[in-house]
């Protein structure tokens, strides 16, 4: 009788386990098909000429657009759902959940919609951008921390993927580094924000230390960076390249505004009444900008547009979206 009992819970056991795997099982199928399908009637690739955005209306973190001339009009679901979206030139990337844990993958797809590389990321996604040829793909995730109120408080992981010839670059921090010229190794450099030139080699991103930050310029060629402004954040490179917009603080642990930066004369311009911005900014054209507002007051995040001049204070573009992302034709 106590042989028969104890191969009883033995099975029972053995039971109570394969439903757990079982389980375990059906939510990475229903996590791996539910937030890879949209679900709002109508579904399209992203199109020329449209804004995308991701909803953040229920939670779901569906990719929808909406035409770049009526962004109060009828938005279009997409097939993505993603934390964080980019796209250019045919080429998207989307920064999802691809697992329990959880877990997350930057996603590369084609102007058709078939996933043609996937890259398991390290940590919680944050940033993501597309050259604008479509070749070049740059992410950014949190691998400790979740936010930039204290610099040197958290851990970055920034990674860029050439889809011409198929090299990934795991990290920023086997680049060179230099300031003012002398090569720069801290133990704490974290690296975010890239946003890459035409010539598909040359890049910007953040590079912060020492409780410092700089705007950098880096190579993917020679895998060299180095410094050309302080107390800049989330680098977004105009359609010309003649400017740079990103994010600066008020003060030291203050909030953030859009700050816009001259290249050729480099004069920084702070535009009025962005207060509450967390974001990397997008140029929808060479003389307006967008971004998502921090949600305040129990509000949710909202796509925001300004002037790059400051001639004019923010207006709402998109209520409950974030990622902005002009498709250009």
């Amino acid at each position: 009788m106590k042989e028969w009992l104890a191969r009883h819970r033995i099975a029972a056991g053995i039971a109570a386990i394969v439903v757990v795997v079982l389980a375990g099982a059906g939510y990475v199928v229903y996590a791996a098909v539910d937030g890879r399908s949209g679900t709002a009637a109508g579904t399209a690739a992203p199109t020329a000429g449209n804004l995308l955005f991701i909803e953040q209306d229920d939670g779901r973190n569906r990719v929808e657009q909406v035409r770049a001339s009526d962004p109060g009009g009828p938005r279009t679901a997409t097939s993505l759902e993603c934390q964080r979206v980019y796209s250019a030139a045919g080429t998207t990337v989307c920064l999802r959940l691809a697992g329990v844990g959880p877990s997350y993958e930057a996603a590369v797809l084609d102007a058709g919609g078939k996933v043609v590389r996937t890259v398991g990321l390290a940590g919680i996604p944050n940033r993501a951008r597309v050259s604008a040829s479509g070749h070049i793909v740059a992410w950014t995730t949190f691998v400790t921390g979740d936010s930039y109120s204290v610099p040197g408080g958290f851990s970055t992981r920034t990674g860029v993927l050439d889809l011409r010839s198929g090299e990934l670059v795991e990290t920023l921090e086997d680049f060179t580094a230099t300031v003012n010229g002398n090569v720069f190794t801290p133990a704490d450099r974290n690296f975010w924000g890239v946003t890459v030139a035409a010539d598909d080699r040359t890049f910007y991103a953040t590079m912060a230390a020492q409780n410092r930050t700089w705007l950098v310029k880096g190579d993917l060629v020679t895998k060299t960076l180095h410094d050309i402004h302080q107390d800049a954040e989330c680098p977004s490179l105009s359609p010309d390249g003649s400017r740079i917009a990103y994010k600066k603080r008020v003060s030291r642990l203050g909030p953030w505004q859009v700050a816009v930066l001259d290249l050729r004369t480099n004069t920084e311009r702070i535009l009025p009444g962005t207060t509450g911005i967390d974001d990397q900014s997008v140029w929808l054209d060479d003389n307006t900008l967008a971004y998502a507002r921090t949600p305040q007051n129990g509000e949710k995040t909202s796509i925001l547009s300004v002037p790059a001049d400051g001639s004019a204070p923010p207006v709402v573009l998109i209520p409950n979206a974030s990622s902005p992302v002009p498709l250009r034709l």
